[in-house]
């Protein structure tokens, strides 16, 4: 399938059938998210991913429609940032360091830049932005899982304590943003019959 096609094709599966997703495809998945756009660079986030049968068990009543998860091969819990300090910025530009054989010093004018980024933004604010980065991510795994023929349901509906204590999140410091259930859509899963609904192009995009 191309691009158009897989966004046809995909849609929010509300069952799946239970059969896991090959690790090939998975991984490929996983890479799509990780190169994904993100503002200067920082990936504000990361991600988990539970295939354990048991594990996700127990992330069962967590969400208040559960039969996306009882079902779904895996699911990924994207997690972000609730505080940017220097120290994790230190490790972003040490990082870029040895992956470009650069100087610190040639990168003083980057640095300069995203320390005055942070500092000009609340801790609140800063919270916002990487949980909109981290849907920057949730577009790409959702896209790849489309091109790979793998099905998708984004989730926001959970209760966020339930999800911390099994995946073991620090609070202090990060959050679950939202989640994405993947697999394949069951046979009798009836939304997969419906026609794509959305907003004819006329009234979605003006030219200027």
């Amino acid at each position: 399938m191309n691009y158009l096609e897989a966004l046809n094709w995909r849609y929010s599966v509300k069952k799946f059938d239970g059969k896991k997703i090959s690790s090939e495809k998975l991984n490929n998945i996983l890479e799509a998210g990780r190169l994904s756009v993100s503002s200067l660079g920082l990936q504000p986030y990361h991600l988990l991913v539970v295939g354990n049968d048991k594990t996700i068990q127990k992330l069962i009543p967590a969400f208040y429609n559960p039969s996306q998860i009882s079902t779904c091969s895996h699911l990924i819990a994207l997690v972000t940032k609730t505080h940017i300090n220097k120290e994790y910025v230190d490790n972003y530009f040490s990082h870029i360091i040895n992956e470009r054989g650069v100087t610190l010093e040639q990168l003083s004018a980057f640095r300069n830049n995203i320390n005055l980024f942070l500092e000009n933004y609340t801790q609140k604010e800063l919270e916002s932005w990487s949980e909109k980065q981290s849907y920057i991510v949730l577009g790409s795994l959702i896209m790849a899982s489309a091109e790979e023929e793998i099905d998708t349901c984004p989730m926001e509906g959970f209760k966020a304590d339930i999800l911390e204590d099994v995946l073991k999140i620090d609070k202090e410091h990060e959050k679950i943003a939202v989640v994405l259930a993947l697999g394949y859509r069951a046979e009798d899963d009836i939304f997969q019959n419906f026609k794509k609904v959305r907003k004819p192009a006329d009234k979605f995009i003006k030219f200027f």
